[in-house]
């Protein structure tokens, strides 16, 4: 479980952090939900109110940061629909990094740059492994260790929150990917706010071997294969954790 900071200050949402994992969507083109070869992410340009809804009009429940407390990188959301209003402006729901799992909510899109990426990360608990597509192949697929019975890793659709580089020495290996989930069971953990990651292992991690259930809800594999991961999986890539080996549809439909 990587140290991350609280990312909720009073009625302020925190998003994520990094650079956006793709060139910016083709001119004309509208923001596309998650899907089997293609999902769309929002960099942030500026802080922006999030709403219940699109079209505002209802109070603002938070505001979406422009870069965050923990790396200070620039925020990139997973976009998970994306609306016009009456007056022509276009509203985005993004992912949210908070608790509890699954929050989203509309943001304006002007405050936001459009982008796209072709890498999603499936992983399975059953099968204990993680699996990386691109453009909907399969590039990488690797054990991995995930939670343990009294600390599972939680399921559902997420996103990757922030790259996270590891202290010298780090049992976690040279960096962790977090993700927008956080542990079920632990709220706080090693300082922070019990967020999932995924993670290398060195130190005494290694003595949990991959493909085995031990960790505290993070998803650990080896340090080689997370350098590789993170070639493509950046912040805004969609994170689909399950029971089985999750089949994406064409596109995932969000709430």
């Amino acid at each position: 479980m990587s140290r991350v900071r609280a990312l909720l200050v009073g009625a302020t949402l925190f998003a994520f952090v990094g650079t956006a994992s793709a060139s910016a969507m083709p001119s004309g083109a509208g923001p596309l939900p998650p899907g089997r070869t293609v999902a769309s992410t929002a960099t942030m340009l500026s802080d922006a109110p999030v709403y219940p809804r699109a079209g505002g009009g209802a109070k603002a429940i938070a505001t979406a940061r422009a870069d965050t407390s923990w790396t200070g990188s620039q925020a990139v959301l997973l976009i998970l629909r994306s609306q016009i209003d009456s007056s022509g402006r276009m509203w985005l729901k993004v992912a949210l990094p908070v608790r509890p799992n699954g929050s989203a909510g509309w943001i304006l899109g002007s405050h936001a740059q459009i982008g796209t990426t072709a890498a999603r990360v499936e992983i399975s608990l059953r099968a204990r492994k993680l699996r990386l597509r691109v453009a909907g192949k399969t590039v990488i697929t690797t054990s991995a260790v995930v939670g343990k019975s009294s600390t599972p890793t939680p399921v559902g659709n997420f996103a990757i929150y922030e790259r996270a580089d590891s202290p010298r020495g780090s049992n976690v290996g040279p960096f962790a990917l977090h993700l927008t989930a956080f542990s079920d069971v632990l709220h706080s953990y090693d300082g922070g706010p019990g967020r999932i990651a995924i993670h290398g292992r060195a130190g005494s991690l290694l003595a949990d071997p991959l493909g085995s259930a031990a960790s505290h809800g993070c998803i650990r594999i080896n340090n080689s294969t997370l350098r590789r991961l993170a070639k493509f999986a950046r912040p805004g890539t969609p994170v689909t954790i399950a029971r089985g080996w999750p089949t994406p549809p064409s596109t995932l439909i969000a709430p």
